[in-house]
Protein backbone atom coordinates (compact mmCIF):
# COMPACT_ATOMS: atom_id res chain seq x y z
CA UNK A 1 0.00 0.00 0.00
CA UNK A 2 1.35 3.38 -1.00
CA UNK A 3 0.44 6.57 0.87
CA UNK A 4 0.00 9.53 -1.44
CA UNK A 5 1.17 11.97 1.24
CA UNK A 6 4.60 10.27 1.21
CA UNK A 7 5.20 10.75 -2.51
CA UNK A 8 4.67 13.29 -5.25
CA UNK A 9 1.44 13.60 -7.23
CA UNK A 10 3.44 12.73 -10.33
CA UNK A 11 4.55 9.40 -8.80
CA UNK A 12 0.95 8.59 -7.87
CA UNK A 13 -0.22 9.51 -11.35
CA UNK A 14 2.48 7.37 -12.97
CA UNK A 15 1.49 4.35 -10.88
CA UNK A 16 -2.18 4.78 -11.75
CA UNK A 17 -1.35 5.20 -15.45
CA UNK A 18 0.62 1.93 -15.31
CA UNK A 19 -2.42 0.20 -13.84
CA UNK A 20 -4.54 1.69 -16.63
CA UNK A 21 -2.13 0.57 -19.33
CA UNK A 22 -1.81 -2.96 -17.95
CA UNK A 23 -5.54 -3.15 -17.12
CA UNK A 24 -4.86 -4.04 -13.48
CA UNK A 25 -7.31 -3.32 -10.69
CA UNK A 26 -6.40 -0.78 -8.00
CA UNK A 27 -7.67 -0.60 -4.43
CA UNK A 28 -7.89 2.98 -3.17
CA UNK A 29 -8.72 4.62 0.12
CA UNK A 30 -10.70 7.65 -0.96
CA UNK A 31 -11.93 10.68 0.94
CA UNK A 32 -14.80 12.53 -0.72
CA UNK A 33 -14.73 16.32 -0.46
CA UNK A 34 -16.68 17.44 2.60
CA UNK A 35 -16.66 14.04 4.33
CA UNK A 36 -14.63 12.86 7.29
CA UNK A 37 -14.62 9.07 6.82
CA UNK A 38 -12.70 7.60 3.88
CA UNK A 39 -14.01 4.66 1.87
CA UNK A 40 -12.09 1.73 0.43
CA UNK A 41 -12.86 0.88 -3.20
CA UNK A 42 -11.40 -1.50 -5.74
CA UNK A 43 -11.57 0.17 -9.12
CA UNK A 44 -10.79 -0.58 -12.75
CA UNK A 45 -9.39 2.62 -14.27
CA UNK A 46 -10.54 3.44 -17.80
CA UNK A 47 -9.51 7.06 -18.17
CA UNK A 48 -7.55 9.77 -16.39
CA UNK A 49 -8.58 13.31 -17.32
CA UNK A 50 -7.98 16.88 -16.36
CA UNK A 51 -10.87 19.27 -15.92
CA UNK A 52 -10.95 22.84 -17.20
CA UNK A 53 -10.03 23.98 -13.70
CA UNK A 54 -6.92 21.74 -13.74
CA UNK A 55 -8.19 19.03 -11.37
CA UNK A 56 -7.18 15.48 -12.24
CA UNK A 57 -10.03 12.96 -12.30
CA UNK A 58 -9.89 9.18 -12.44
CA UNK A 59 -12.75 7.64 -14.39
CA UNK A 60 -13.19 4.04 -13.37
CA UNK A 61 -15.56 1.18 -12.82
CA UNK A 62 -16.15 0.60 -9.11
CA UNK A 63 -16.31 -3.07 -8.13
CA UNK A 64 -18.38 -2.26 -5.04
CA UNK A 65 -21.10 -0.43 -6.99
CA UNK A 66 -20.59 -2.15 -10.34
CA UNK A 67 -20.96 1.20 -12.03
CA UNK A 68 -18.83 3.95 -13.55
CA UNK A 69 -17.50 6.47 -11.00
CA UNK A 70 -15.20 9.49 -10.95
CA UNK A 71 -12.57 10.07 -8.29
CA UNK A 72 -10.47 13.20 -7.81
CA UNK A 73 -6.76 12.41 -7.57
CA UNK A 74 -6.52 14.73 -4.57
CA UNK A 75 -9.01 12.53 -2.69
CA UNK A 76 -6.92 9.35 -3.00
CA UNK A 77 -5.18 8.78 0.34
CA UNK A 78 -3.65 5.34 -0.30
CA UNK A 79 -3.62 2.89 -3.18
CA UNK A 80 -2.49 -0.62 -4.02
CA UNK A 81 -1.97 -1.86 -7.57
CA UNK A 82 -3.00 -5.47 -8.08
CA UNK A 83 -2.06 -8.01 -10.71
CA UNK A 84 -5.65 -9.07 -11.23
CA UNK A 85 -7.22 -7.92 -14.46
CA UNK A 86 -10.49 -6.16 -15.17
CA UNK A 87 -13.71 -8.11 -14.72
CA UNK A 88 -16.44 -5.47 -15.12
CA UNK A 89 -18.02 -4.62 -18.46
CA UNK A 90 -18.38 -0.97 -19.38
CA UNK A 91 -19.80 0.95 -22.30
CA UNK A 92 -17.18 2.21 -24.72
CA UNK A 93 -17.15 5.93 -25.55
CA UNK A 94 -18.86 6.70 -28.84
CA UNK A 95 -18.84 9.49 -31.38
CA UNK A 96 -21.86 11.56 -32.35
CA UNK A 97 -22.52 9.07 -35.16
CA UNK A 98 -22.45 6.19 -32.65
CA UNK A 99 -19.04 4.76 -33.59
CA UNK A 100 -16.73 3.46 -30.82
CA UNK A 101 -13.68 5.64 -30.15
CA UNK A 102 -10.69 3.36 -29.46
CA UNK A 103 -7.56 4.68 -27.77
CA UNK A 104 -4.45 2.78 -28.79
CA UNK A 105 -1.67 4.95 -27.43
CA UNK A 106 -0.77 7.63 -24.93
CA UNK A 107 -0.44 10.08 -27.83
CA UNK A 108 -4.09 9.51 -28.77
CA UNK A 109 -5.14 10.10 -25.17
CA UNK A 110 -3.20 13.37 -25.03
CA UNK A 111 -4.59 14.51 -28.38
CA UNK A 112 -8.14 13.74 -27.29
CA UNK A 113 -7.70 15.64 -24.04
CA UNK A 114 -6.20 18.66 -25.80
CA UNK A 115 -8.87 18.65 -28.47
CA UNK A 116 -11.82 18.09 -26.15
CA UNK A 117 -12.22 21.78 -25.38
CA UNK A 118 -11.48 22.97 -28.93
CA UNK A 119 -14.20 21.07 -30.79
CA UNK A 120 -17.74 22.43 -30.80
CA UNK A 121 -20.50 20.34 -29.30
CA UNK A 122 -22.54 18.74 -32.06
CA UNK A 123 -26.24 18.12 -31.85
CA UNK A 124 -27.85 15.19 -33.56
CA UNK A 125 -30.15 16.35 -36.36
CA UNK A 126 -33.71 15.19 -35.99
CA UNK A 127 -36.54 15.29 -38.49
CA UNK A 128 -38.09 18.32 -36.76
CA UNK A 129 -34.83 20.32 -37.01
CA UNK A 130 -34.45 19.40 -40.68
CA UNK A 131 -38.00 20.49 -41.42
CA UNK A 132 -37.54 23.80 -39.57
CA UNK A 133 -34.32 24.47 -41.49
CA UNK A 134 -36.02 23.94 -44.85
Amino acid sequence: MKHTKNQTRLRTLIDLCKALKRRHAVTITYLKPGETEPTVRTIEIHDIRTTKSGRIEIHAMCRLRGDARQFALDGVLTYTRHRIGYVLERDEPVTVAGHVVPLRSAAQLIARELGRDDFPRYRRLTQSRLTAAA
